[in-house]
């Protein structure tokens, strides 16, 4: 079939990211003799430079990572909310929901720890090697893309006027960031620099960098995060806040491994992060599916995903947190998707039904139930991850002209069998000002929060803000064989649900799966269910189909009751993937080119 890119194979190394300077950092640490994690820690921290509208060290990554011949692993790089971070509190200042934006949104930064932890224990270079490629671009200037420079011009007046710290970075010469002029963040750039210096004599590579692991807890780092958590800042909520975020909580809080939640479908075994995140959802669609799928891409067919995707984020809603009591055994046993499956009938649903697990009782937010029905709060450009607006009928747009803001993702696969997949986010520059010693800016995770007690994602301090962050590796009969990803908030599972089918329906292609096929194949979301950010909104009944696709399917979903928008052309997704077939070592990639600026490279 055609697809607009080939599935690359190689047999040394394979990296897919959506930005082509973090992949090709990431490959040239390959090139450099460095392995799989070496090159994803190198692509993580360019992506801070080169997307920082989508993610930045201050935010939050969730890390699958399978070492050869080793068991698959999280590494939870998902900060929590600090000792300050009381209902109560924000109870106190008159919010009923988590401002979208500001210090008071503000969890326990996590992706610095995590990637330095993955650097560690998995990974062979120095701290040093790793960072030189960040702080070239941070230094001497990188071309931005053009999605960045419409980020800043959104914001371009609360910068001048309020968050000067982000103007004296992002509005150079008082002018937005645009394609073919370098932009320079030379604060982020002197951050390494001097963490690089203060941990030279701390010892071998790993000392070193643990080392640096507690220069961000309790050195200059963690200082200037602290003040800058404290200083009063206009937020979403139109007063100014100062945020509980302090030393304590910093010094306190480190990166975690834990045991992937997994679900068996067919032969393969799909592996996500815990409940804390969103990933169990994909295997609870998963767990949805009737034994007989209806033929791929027909009107039956997108109706039983669409279907069974409102079921599993009713359920998520109710059930998901990090908390003690979540019932995933339940949620994914035979016996409960049974019951739930039975609810997908013929027509569309327009409620939110979570279901009962072990006989428990759900229960949803107060907001949540109030604004099921109708549209209010809903925000169709889907405010919290990073949205721009693009003008009607350009690159990503949308049918009303507004795109979907995204995150990062990053997957990599070497020689020797490891592989990993990240999706880092959080930190944006219209999340916070930016840190005017650092050159970044604190993240806004919280806002996922409820601000209501005993809810299993209440704001509770030293309690993890359920993510929408999820990457997937994927097992065939037990053995690790590819790592796949997207940004996109609420419908990353979306995506991936459909990504996942399509290779695993839809057959090899020259001796390999599909990874750009399934890519590059029509995609859709519903958003009949809260979204995880501020404003916390959502749309009963709805779903947004690419123009590719079939128009007697829309028109027979509309008839079945679905809402159907019918958005650009190549909107939906923003998948990243690679492979290896363990039979005979050949490795793959892929890597969505919505956007414009996802790449796979490898040899």
């Amino acid at each position: 079939m055609f697809t607009t890119r080939p599935t690359l194979q190689g047999t040394f190394g394979m990296v897919s990211s959506t930005h082509w300077l973090a992949s090709q950092s990431a490959m040239a640490v390959l090139e450099d003799g460095g392995n799989a994690f070496d090159a994803a820690v190198a692509g993580a921290f360019v992506l801070h430079v080169v997307e920082p509208h989508l993610n930045g060290p201050a935010g939050e990554v969730p890390i699958l990572l399978a070492p050869a011949g080793g068991e698959v692993r999280v590494l939870c790089g998902q900060g929590v909310a600090p000792a300050g971070a009381t209902v109560a509190h924000y109870r106190g200042l008159g919010l009923d929901l988590v401002p979208g934006t500001g210090p008071l949104a503000a969890a326990v930064p996590g992706a610095f720890d995590a990637w330095l932890l993955l650097l560690r224990d998995h990974g062979t270079k120095s701290l040093a090697d790793i960072l030189r490629y960040a702080i070239g671009y941070a230094e001497h200037g990188h071309p931005p893309v053009e999605n960045l420079g419409r980020t800043v011009q959104s914001v371009r007046e609360l910068f001048e006027t309020e968050w000067t710290s982000s103007a004296r970075v992002y509005l150079p010469g008082g002018r937005s960031p645009r394609p073919g002029r370098l932009l320079r963040n030379p604060a982020l750039a002197a951050t390494w620099k001097r963490l690089l210096a203060e941990t030279e004599g701390a010892g071998d590579r790993e000392a070193r960098i643990d080392a640096a692991r507690e220069v961000w807890r309790t050195g200059f780092i963690a200082e200037a995060l602290v003040r800058q958590a404290r200083r009063p800042t206009l937020d979403t909520s139109g007063e100014r806040h100062s945020g509980t975020l302090g030393a304590a909580d910093l010094a306190g809080w480190s990166a975690t491994y834990e045991a992937p939640a997994t679900y068996d479908w067919h032969g393969w075994t799909l592996c996500k992060a815990g409940p804390w995140s969103q990933g169990p959802a994909l295997l609870q669609q998963l767990a949805l599916l009737p034994p007989e799928l209806p033929p791929y891409g027909s009107a039956d067919y997108l109706h039983v995903l669409i279907e069974g995707c409102k079921l599993a984020m009713a359920d998520r809603e109710a059930w998901y947190g990090d908390a003690a009591d979540v019932p995933l055994a339940e949620l994914l046993s035979d016996a409960y998707s049974a019951g739930r499956r039975a609810l997908v009938g013929d027509r569309a649903s327009h409620e939110l039904r979570p279901g009962s697990p072990g006989g428990r009782t759900p229960r949803l937010s107060v907001h949540a139930h109030a604004i099921a029905g109708d549209e209010t709060g809903f925000d169709p450009m889907g405010a919290g991850e990073p949205t721009v607006a693009h003008p009607p009928g350009g690159p990503e747009a949308a049918a009303d002209g507004a795109t979907r803001g995204d995150t990062c993702h990053l997957d990599v696969v070497d020689r020797w069998g490891n592989m990993i997949a990240a999706t880092p986010s959080g930190g944006w520059l219209q999340s916070n000002p930016v840190v005017p010693e650092l050159g970044f800016p604190l993240g806004t995770r919280l806002q996922m929060t409820w601000l209501e007690e005993g809810l299993p994602n209440s704001l509770t301090p030293g309690r993890r803000p359920r993510t929408t962050l999820t990457p997937s590796i994927a097992l065939r009969d037990g053995t690790p064989v590819m790592a796949f990803g997207t940004p996109g908030g609420d419908h990353q599972d979306q995506w991936q649900l459909h990504f996942f089918l399509a290779v695993a329906l839809r057959g090899p292609v020259r001796g390999g799966l599909d990874l750009q096929g399934a890519i590059d194949a029509p995609n859709w979301h519903n958003d009949s269910f809260p979204s995880s950010f501020h404003p916390r909104g959502r749309r009963p009944g709805s779903v947004t189909v690419e123009s590719r696709t079939d128009p007697a399917v829309v028109a027979e979903l509309r008839r079945r009751g679905h809402d159907v928008t019918v958005g650009h052309g190549w909107s939906e997704g923003r998948l990243c993937a690679v492979a290896r077939d363990p039979a005979t070592g050949v490795l793959s990639a892929a890597a969505n080119p919505r956007g414009m600026q996802g790449y796979a490279v490898g040899r």
